[in-house]
C-alpha cells in the first residue's frame, strides 16, 4: 500500500493515482469485520458512547489535514472522534480530507509558509522523509505522558513500546515526532480451507518445503509493484543483520558494506530461490491481477501487508458467487544460520507541525483518539491492527497481531526504513531494478550484491 516514487526499467509504470488507489483499498473495507471474534461491528463501534478525555486543552480549535477521505472507514471513525471531542472537550476540529497525496502535494510545499495545519497523519517513513527531515515537525514527547481518559493511563502506558520507541521515530534532536494509531505488518497469506493440516514453518527450509508441495503455482506476486518485490530480500536480510543493519549498509558511501557482512549474500540467495514458485505471468501483470488470482484459488500463498484480507474480500464480494476465504498467515521464518528473530511493522500516526498555532489542542486530541473505546474502531471499522495489545482484532488478523505483539521478537521498521532513505530516491535509483532482476533470475545473487555496491557508490557520489 506504500508510495511508489519511481519505477525501474522493465517494470510497468503505475500512475500516482493508481498507487493512491492501491493505498485506499489496502486500508480497510468498512464492512463488519471477520467472523467468530470479540469485536463489535463497525456500526456498533461508530455508535458507541463518547469516552471522557484525559486532557482538556485551553485552545478550543485546531486544524487537521487528513491522509484519508471522509467516506473511507478511517474517515468515518475519525469524524466520530471529532464529534466526541467537540461534545466532551468543547474543541472544534477543522479537518481537510486531503487523501494520500496531501503530505507531498500540499503540506511539504507549505512548510516555508504559515499556511500549515496543526495536525496531520501518514506512516512514519513518509513523515520522516517529506516533513520531519526538512524540519517541519515538532516533538510529541509530551503526548506520550498525556492521559487517554482511562483513569491514570497515559499514551505511553497503553501503546506497545515497539510501535513508537525506535530510532526512525526520532528527529535530529532525538525527540519523537509521530504518535501511532494504526500498525501494519506483512506476512504470507493462505486459505485455511484450501491448505489442510498446515503447520507454520520454523525455518526457511520448511518454508520452501511448503512451496514445493504447492508447485507450480505456489506464490502470487504482483511484480509490477517494486515495494512488493522489496519485501523478500529485506525480510531475509533482517534476520541476518537485525534492525538497522540494512539501513546502515545502504548509507555506506562506498557501497562496500554489502560485501562486509555475509548475511546480505545469503539473503540474496534465499530471494533468488523464490523464482520457480511464482505463478506464471507474475512479472508481466498489472496490479491487482495476480493478487486476485490468489483470491480466486489459482495459487496457494500471497505475500503482502495486513490489508490483504480486506482487499481480497472486497474483490470477491464485487465478483459475486459467494466465494469466501478462511484467512491464515505466517511470518517468513528465521533461516537456520541466522540470529535475529524479526517482525516488520510500519506505524501510521499523528504528527504536529513545527509552526502549529494550536499544538496543545492537536496533542490533546491525539491522546484522546488512543482511548480504547475509540481505537477499537481501527480493527472493527477499518480492519487494521491497532498499536494497543488489549484491542481485539478480526480473526483474519490474529496471526499477524500475535507476531507484532510478541515481545520476544526483534521489531524492525518495514524494509528497515530503506524506502525513506534519501527521500525515497535510494530505493528507486539503486535497489528496485536489481531486486526485480534477481527475482526474475536475470542476475545471480553475487551480481545483485555487486550491483548494489557499484550503483550505491555512484548514487551517493552524485547526491552528496
Amino acid at each position: 500500500m506504500r508510495r511508489t516514487p519511481g519505477r525501474p526499467k522493465g517494470l510497468a509504470v503505475l500512475a500516482l493515482g493508481v498507487a493512491s488507489t492501491l493505498t485506499l483499498a489496502a486500508c480497510g473495507s468498512g464492512e463488519d469485520a471477520g467472523g467468530g471474534n470479540a469485536l463489535p461491528s463497525a456500526s456498533q463501534s461508530l455508535d458507541a458512547a463518547c469516552p471522557t478525555p484525559g486532557v482538556i486543552p485551553t485552545d478550543k480549535t485546531f486544524t487537521y489535514w487528513s491522509m484519508w477521505t471522509a467516506d473511507e472507514p478511517q474517515g468515518k471513525l475519525l469524524q466520530k472522534a471529532f464529534d466526541c471531542f467537540k461534545k466532551t472537550a468543547g474543541v472544534t476540529v477543522n479537518v481537510q480530507w486531503q487523501g494520500r497525496k496531501g503530505y507531498t502535494q500540499t503540506l511539504a510545499p507549505a512548510l516555508n509558509t504559515d499556511n500549515v495545519p496543526d495536525l496531520f497523519d501518514q506512516d512514519v517513513s513518509k513523515v520522516s522523509a517529506a516533513i520531519m527531515q526538512p524540519g517541519g515537525t515538532q516533538s510529541v514527547d509530551d503526548v506520550y505522558d498525556m492521559k487517554v481518559g482511562e483513569g491514570d493511563k497515559t499514551v505511553k502506558d497503553v501503546l506497545n513500546p515497539s510501535s513508537f520507541d525506535f530510532a526512525e521515530n526520532k528527529d535530529k534532536e532525538g525527540h519523537k515526532f509521530l504518535v501511532p494509531y494504526i500498525l501494519q505488518s506483512s506476512a504470507f497469506w493462505y486459505n485455511k480451507d484450501k491448505i489442510k493440516d498446515f503447520k507454520a514453518p520454523t525455518n526457511t527450509d520448511e518454508m520452501f518445503a511448503l512451496f514445493d508441495k504447492a508447485k507450480p503455482n505456489a506464490i502470487s506476486q504482483d511484480g509490477d509493484i517494486p515495494f512488493y518485490n522489496m519485501y523478500f530480500f529485506t525480510q531475509f536480510a533482517e534476520r541476518y543483520v537485525g534492525a538497522g543493519g540494512l539501513s546502515k549498509a545502504a548509507s555506506d558511501k562506498s557501497g562496500q558494506a554489502w560485501k562486509t557482512d555475509p548475511g546480505f549474500l545469503k539473503a540474496a540467495q534465499l530471494t533468488a530461490r523464490l523464482n520457480p514458485y511464482f505463478i506464471k505471468g507474475w512479472n508481466a501483470s498489472k496490479f491487482p491481477q495476480v493478487q486476485q488470482r490468489w483470491a480466486d484459488g489459482e495459487s496457494s500463498y500471497l505475500y503482502v501487508g495486513t490489508w490483504a484480507p480486506s482487499e481480497t474480500r472486497e474483490y470477491l464480494a464485487k465478483e459475486g458467487g459467494g466465494t469466501k476465504i478462511n484467512y491464515g498467515s505466517f511470518q517468513i521464518p528465521k533461516p537456520a544460520d541466522a540470529t535475529h528473530d524479526t517482525v516488520e511493522q510500519i506505524p501510521i500516526g499523528f504528527a504536529v507541525t513545527k509552526k502549529a498555532k494550536h499544538a496543545d489542542a492537536a496533542k490533546a486530541f491525539t491522546a484522546y483518539f488512543l482511548n480504547k473505546t475509540l481505537l477499537s474502531g481501527i480493527p472493527a471499522v477499518t480492519d487494521n491492527l491497532a498499536p494497543r495489545a488489549d484491542v481485539p482484532v478480526p480473526d483474519d488478523l490474529k496471526d499477524a497481531k500475535a507476531a507484532v505483539d510478541d515481545t520476544k521478537k526483534e521489531h524492525v521498521l518495514q524494509y528497515d526504513g530503506l524506502d525513506s532513505l534519501a527521500g525515497g530516491n535510494w530505493e528507486s535509483e539503486v535497489f528496485d531494478q536489481l531486486d526485480f532482476d534477481l527475482l526474475n533470475g536475470k542476475i545471480t545473487p553475487q551480481q545483485f550484491i555487486d550491483g548494489l555496491v557499484s550503483k550505491q557508490a555512484a548514487f551517493w557520489k552524485s547526491n552528496h
